[in-house]
This record gives C-alpha cells, sequence and structure tokens, in this order.
C-alpha cells in the first residue's frame, strides 16, 4: 500500500492533478489489475447479501415511495430494474429506489474505522448502470470490487463524524470511482465525477440524531443517485470544483479540520490486488452494527440472568463511538422513548439490548414493533442501561490489526440483592473473527430466510444461481439478480400511499 497525505493546500501552489486525492481515487478505480479471486467471491456475497434485506423491505413504506418516485421515470429500453416492480427505469432513480430498500432495513454489510461506512450501498447504482449500459456480470463484480477499494480507503484515513458531516460523502466517491471502473472510464473522466459527487453529497449528520427520520434509508440512495448523475456529467466533458479534497474552499478546509488538516489514504500500489472488500463483514441482526455483538451477548447472558424484574442496573462499557453514537453518552432523550421511529430505536444500543435480553433473540420487524417497544416490563429495563466509554474498548475499536479490532463491549448486571454478572463479547458471532463467520452457506441461508414468503422457492434458487455465476453472466443475464416476487400485492400496497409531485 502506498501512504497518500492530504493536506490544504492555498489555490496559489496550483496542486498538480495528479497529486490530488480525488485523482488518486479515480487512478485505483481506472487500473486494469486482473480481479483478486476471493474479493470477487466476496462480491457475489454482498449481491446476495443486499437482496436478501431489499426483498424483506418491499412493504415498507419508505420503500414503496422511492419505488413510486422511481417507476415515474421510465426509460427507453434497456434502463434498469427495480425490486418489486416490473418496470424499467431511467438507472439514477433505479438507484434510488433499491438503495433506499438495501438501506431501509440497517441489515447488510458495514466497515468501520475512522468512520463509518456501509460499503454495500455501493452496489445499487453500480448494478443499475450496468444494466442500463449493457455491461457483463464480471464488469459489475470489476466496478463492485474497486468502489469497496476506495470505500474502505477513506473510511480509514478520513473521519467525518468528528465534524458531524455524514458518511455518505465517502460512499458518493467510491460509487463514482466504481462506476468508472464499471464503463472503464478515463482516469479525468472519473476524477471530475468523483469531485462533483463529494461536492453535492456532504451533509450534516442530523440525519442520525435525535429523532432518526425516515431519510436514513434513502441518505445512501441518494448519493448513489448523485454519483450516477456526476458520472454522466464528466462523460460529456464537463469539470467539477478542484481540487475537492485539498481547495482552500474544499472539503478538508471547511467541512473538516480546516486550514491545518493532514490526513493519510491508503491507496494500494500498481499491480497490488484490490482486496478491501476482504475486510468489511455483514449482519446477522437489523440494527447498527455496534450493537451487533451486544445482541449476542445479550442472548448469552440471558440464561444467566434469571428473573429480569431483581435487575436494578446493567452498564456496558463500550468504546467511544458506540458510547457516543448509539449509547447513553449521545444525550439523546430519543433513545429511551418508547414511541420514538424504528429508525431511532435501531440507533438506542440500550433498547436493543434490552429487547434481546428479554427475548433470547433478534427479529428485523418485531424487535421493533410498537407495541414490543411499548412493554411496560421492557420500558422499565430498558431505562435501567446505560452506557460507558472504557478507553480499552475505544483502543480495540481502533486496533490497527483487522484480527484485534473489537466492536463490541462488557455487560454488569446488578441485581436488586446485590449480586452481579457480566461478561463481554468483542466481535459478533458473525464477524470474520466470531463463533460462527459468515460464509456462502450463511449468505444463501439469510436470503432464504428473509425471502420467504415474499419470493417463490423456484425463484429463490434461480436468483441464488445468477448471483453465484455472477462473473459469468452476459449483457441480458442481471435481471436474475432481481428475484421474482408477487408484483401485484406490492402494487396494491403502493396504491394506498399519498401521491407526489411525479
Amino acid at each position: 500500500m502506498i501512504e497518500h497525505h492530504v493536506r490544504v493546500h492555498p489555490s496559489a501552489d496550483r496542486l498538480p492533478r495528479e497529486e490530488q486525492l480525488a485523482w488518486k481515487l479515480a487512478a485505483v478505480a481506472t487500473a486494469t489489475e486482473e480481479l483478486d479471486t476471493d474479493s470477487a467471491a466476496m462480491a457475489v456475497n454482498r449481491v446476495i447479501d443486499n437482496a436478501s434485506v431489499a426483498v424483506a423491505s418491499l412493504l415498507r413504506r419508505p420503500v414503496a415511495v422511492a419505488r413510486a418516485q422511481a417507476t415515474a421515470h421510465g426509460a427507453t429500453a434497456p434502463g434498469a430494474a427495480v425490486f418489486g416492480s416490473r418496470a424499467r427505469v431511467s438507472p439514477e432513480w433505479a438507484a434510488w429506489a433499491n438503495g433506499t430498500a438495501v438501506r431501509e432495513l440497517d441489515f447488510h454489510d458495514t466497515y468501520l474505522a475512522a468512520d463509518y461506512s456501509h460499503p454495500g450501498d455501493n452496489i445499487p447504482p453500480l448494478l443499475a448502470v450496468a444494466q442500463h449500459t449493457g455491461r457483463t456480470g464480471a464488469d459489475l463484480l470489476r466496478g463492485i470490487v474497486a468502489a469497496y477499494e476506495i470505500h474502505v480507503a477513506l473510511v480509514k484515513g478520513i473521519c467525518l463524524h468528528a465534524h458531524r458531516i455524514d458518511h455518505v460523502a465517502h460512499l458518493s466517491a467510491a460509487t463514482a470511482g466504481g462506476l468508472g471502473a464499471l464503463l472503464r472510464l478515463p482516469t479525468e473522466t472519473v476524477c471530475q465525477a468523483i469531485q462533483q459527487a463529494v461536492h453535492t453529497t456532504t451533509a450534516t449528520r442530523q440525519s442520525r440524531k435525535g429523532e432518526i427520520s425516515s431519510w436514513k434509508a434513502y441518505a445512501p440512495a441518494f448519493a448513489g443517485k448523485a454519483a450516477i448523475e456526476a458520472v454522466d456529467r464528466a462523460m460529456r466533458g464537463e469539470t467539477s470544483p478542484s481540487p475537492i479534497y485539498e481547495g482552500e474552499d474544499g472539503f478538508l478546509a471547511w467541512m473538516l479540520d480546516g486550514p491545518e488538516s493532514d490526513y493519510t489514504v491508503l491507496l494500494p500500489e500498481p499491480g497490488e490486488p484490490r482486496r478491501a472488500i476482504l475486510d468489511t463483514y455483514t449482519k446477522e441482526h437489523s440494527a447498527e452494527y455496534q450493537a451487533q455483538a451486544i445482541i449476542d451477548l445479550a442472548r448469552r447472558l440471558r440464561e444467566k440472568a434469571g428473573p429480569l424484574e431483581r435487575v436494578r442496573s446493567v452498564v456496558l462499557h463500550t468504546s467511544h463511538h458506540t458510547h457516543h453514537v448509539i449509547g447513553s453518552g449521545a444525550n439523546d432523550p430519543q433513545k429511551y422513548d418508547p414511541t420514538a421511529s424504528r429508525e431511532t430505536l435501531d440507533h438506542s444500543v440500550p433498547y436493543i439490548f434490552a429487547v434481546a435480553l428479554e427475548d433470547g433473540a433478534w427479529h428485523h420487524e418485531r424487535s421493533y414493533a410498537p407495541e414490543r417497544a411499548q412493554r411496560p416490563g421492557t420500558v422499565e429495563l430498558w431505562r435501567k442501561i446505560t452506557t460507558v466509554e472504557d478507553p480499552e474498548w475505544t483502543r480495540r475499536y481502533h486496533d490497527p490489526d483487522p484480527d484485534r479490532r473489537a466492536f463490541g463491549g462488557r455487560a454488569v448486571i446488578t441485581f436488586d440483592d446485590g449480586s452481579v454478572i457480566e461478561d463481554e463479547l468483542a466481535v459478533a458471532d458473525a464477524h470474520p473473527a466470531g463463533a460462527r463467520p459468515f460464509d456462502r452457506p450463511a449468505y444463501m441461508a439469510k436470503f432464504r430466510t428473509l425471502a420467504e414468503g415474499i419470493v417463490a422457492p423456484a425463484a429463490q434458487d434461480a436468483f441464488l444461481d445468477a448471483a453465484e455465476h455472477l462473473g459469468e453472466l452476459g449483457t441480458a443475464d442481471l435481471d436474475g439478480l432481481f428475484p421474482v416476487v408477487d408484483t401485484d400485492a406490492v402494487a396494491a400496497y403502493d396504491a394506498r400511499l399519498p401521491k407526489g409531485l411525479f
């Protein structure tokens, strides 16, 4: 890997294009190295994973609204497919609908480092453009692996959340780069697209603070849509704000650490395999990733705890990120509100631990149901749960060795009689270093579980066969990556929604 030092430069410096971060990211995307076999196999897993959570969310309101907006923008052939619809639409609108479907349940892959990310959010816009432009499965794989490479590098090197900037700014850059790889565009074109994408998708983290709204599902879809539009514009020869990262009125200078910004971004050397996708991990549970190990820990403690009415307090000792983002350190009263939105509960580790401790299980719908959140015993237990930052867990969260990196915590349960039980878990069971790392059969099982009652068994088989042979799919075969569902049932749900402009 090569260390690229990124800092602010005054306009008078006339920083050469080849020394700008956007160019270096574009060069990674446009390199012609042969695809790493392990990376390609993991990309297939993530295509399966995305489809799993997308079909499970088809009858949820934000997804239906995004689908309705998209299907109002039909395209002349070939266009791109939309989960849950027979329509073909313009690719940026397909990315909007499908990106929302993938993100809605907070149930697909993640990468955590200096910042946060869901790199699987790159796949919907890449798939939409691949369909629309008649690319092969091998082209799509190349784009996915390149997007993950860029996304992971940015998340490792540049922290956004400390400045309350939402993490989709890194996503849009990665998607634009992945589209460049998919389409084999010139480096100059991809560089311009990356710069426009970053410029137009920088947003605040209020979307993940306090009363979290349905925009949380739309945010990455918006970034994917913007990236497609940026690539289209760049392909037509147009330029973008430059240098977007290093400029004295640019991203680093005014959104991040200011004029004294100094970041290090690690990117692969020419000829080095693109393997960043292998550092990422998916979810077994539909919740914020930093709650994954906490759910598994609660399930393990359930057998030891006995009657939960005896609990006096629960303290979760965990990392800075977990404490301040989804724990009591966020100082969000909404995280303890039984009437809070699903999106808010998804970012409340006290709520998640309470329900997992009571039920010994977690379900993507039942665990968030209003009647579940408002159960009196649950509310009583929930409000006894707090988090504290433990410097050791913060250190482990940022350990440079991925085999030692930890996203869990230690739970200390104190009972009314003064007795205490405690236990800890470093990583989720499904993590690559966990008790049951996700492998291809686990991804396939996740799909079958979430598709039950939505996708007929024969259609499930057809989708999994197409996904497993992604690298061999021809230009007319990418439709197989959209599981066939009962579109009449979806249309009936959509018909009940209020109308908008489109």
